[in-house]
This record gives structure tokens, sequence and C-alpha cells, in this order.
């Protein structure tokens, strides 16, 4: 890498972590209290794939986290109210 390409390089600072539009993230990384939009489900197994999209829980869908208690996290998907653990909320990416 030369000199001129490396100061092209955008430098971001550490409350830019976690933010949506920094990269691929899900629920896990998600604040309480905020309403996200679903960009995608990861298929690491067709049952809990198929569980989430019987919640609602599709590409382009918004989603709300309400609160994390414990290794559950409480959202909010088209007016329901729903708790999913951790394993779970690792396959939904915002």
């Amino acid at each position: 890498m030369n000199i001129s390409t490396f100061n092209d390089l955008e430098t971001f600072s550490s409350q830019d972590l976690g933010k949506p539009e920094m990269g691929i993230n899900n629920l896990t990384q998600a604040q309480e209290k905020q309403e996200y939009i679903i960009k995608d489900i990861l298929p690491e197994d067709e049952e809990m794939t198929h569980f989430l999209f019987s919640l609602g829980c599709f590409k382009g869908e918004s989603i709300t986290l309400v609160s994390i208690i414990s290794d559950s996290y409480v959202i909010i998907v088209k007016d329901a109210r729903y708790s999913i653990g951790s394993d779970l909320a690792e396959l939904i990416l915002i």
C-alpha cells in the first residue's frame, strides 16, 4: 500500500462502533429502546429461521429492542411483543 492510498482511508472513532451504517450488526449489538430495520436473517438453522419468520421477522421489517433481561431479548415486531434468546437474536441482522 502506498502513502496516498493510506491517507485516503477513513478513520472511525469508538463512538462509531455499533452503528448500523458501520457494517452488519446483529440484534445482540443493538441499544435498548431503539427501533431498527431488519437487514437480513442468517440461515443458520432452518427451524430457527422459520420460527423467526412466524414472528414476523422479515427483511425490511422494523424491530424494536425493548430490553435485555439475562439472556432474553424482549422485542416488538408488528405491534407484538416477544422474548427471544440470544441464539435467535444473533441471527437477526440490523
